[in-house]
């Protein structure tokens, strides 16, 4: 057993044909020790080099809206009326702390996804 930090992807790709190898490796035998080594190691250098952001805000928001058959009407009761889900869904309006408390309690929404960045809408009505 040779283990060694993943530092590059070769290191990573070496690790990954090596986990493939001991698969079926029994548990508390050697083999089945090292390929426990080896899933921790691709676990932490997986979790530093692919980081998985959560999502944009909105997208998050009509993504639940889609999971339970909601419309923008029955949004409104979570954040304040229907002119203002329509300018949180278009983005000409930012989620104030009670609109994303509200979402996440009333909605099951994590709340590291209402509160990441989003870009806002800047630009300006035609009059």
């Amino acid at each position: 057993m040779n283990i060694k930090p993943i530092k590059t992807n070769a290191d990573y790709n070496s690790a990954l044909a090596r986990i493939d190898f001991l698969w079926d490796a029994e548990p508390n035998t050697k083999k089945g020790d090292e390929l426990s080594i080896l899933a921790i190691l691709v676990e932490s250098y997986e979790a530093e080099k692919y980081k998985i952001l959560p999502p944009d805000p909105v997208e998050a928001i009509r993504f639940r809206m889609d999971q339970l058959g909601l419309k923008k009407t029955d949004l409104a009761k979570f954040l304040g009326g229907r002119n203002r889900s329509t300018e949180i869904l278009n983005r000409k309006r930012s989620l104030s702390v009670r609109m994303m408390r509200a979402l996440h309690h009333k909605l099951k929404i994590p709340a590291a996804s209402l509160l990441a960045e989003k870009p806002i809408s800047t630009k300006k009505r035609a009059a």
